[in-house]
């Protein structure tokens, strides 16, 4: 099983934490209130710790379930602590009617993640395409996009363990069209679909 570290303590957070706890991995929590971080850890049990805020983390994956305009300062202030990890970025950058992206340029949260990264870490988009309450109670498929091939085959062993199946979309550019996917399950949920009640994911044709 996997050793993971998630920053933040918010709902996402709380979800993949669960699910990972319950597949077995171990899980430690670091927020910047620490006293929600021990909380948070303490609901999750499974032995799960808590971590100092900015300090090294336990983890080799390191989750950071942080709104988007919080995740490169989160990254900028932990600095050399993340040296060596897997670094997961879970964000949607969604613009303020959430039919856009909120930058301009062709980026990703995750790409400016590994522009600030310390020397050494990897980083891995994943988790951005699906609900909380349906990863909370479902089974979706996870998509992901990296260029370290040794960090996504981690990160995939990681979601493999949740009982989810991870998908390969390529390398780290492709995180800014995953960021462009989340917009469409937003549209699909205001339109199409008409509920938060689904996920995106792979159909093979019948033989």
């Amino acid at each position: 099983m996997s050793s993971i570290s998630i920053i933040g303590t918010g709902n996402m957070a709380r979800t993949i934490g669960a699910r990972a706890v319950a597949g077995g991995n171990t899980v430690e929590v670091m927020g910047r209130d620490q006293s929600k971080a021990a909380d948070l850890a303490k609901a999750l049990g499974g032995g799960a710790t808590t971590g100092e805020w900015g300090t090294t983390p336990a983890g080799d994956i390191v989750i950071v379930a942080l709104l988007y305009d919080g995740v490169v300062p989160a990254v900028a202030q932990y600095g050399e602590a993340l040296a060596g990890k897997i670094i997961v970025d879970i964000s949607n950058p969604f613009n303020s009617t959430f039919d856009g992206l909120a930058h301009r340029e062709e980026t990703s949260i995750a790409q400016e993640v590994a522009k600030t990264a310390p020397d050494g870490a990897s980083v891995v988009k994943a988790f951005n395409t699906v609900f909380r309450h349906v990863l909370e109670k479902g089974r979706p498929d996870v998509f992901i996009a990296g260029d370290n091939a040794q960090a996504k085959a981690s990160v995939e062993t990681f979601i493999e363990s949740l009982g989810l199946r991870p998908l390969d979309v390529g390398g780290l550019k492709m995180a800014h069209w995953l960021e462009g996917a989340g917009v469409v399950t937003v549209g699909l949920a205001n339109h199409g679909v008409g509920n938060l009640d689904f996920a995106l994911g792979v159909s093979g044709l019948p033989v």
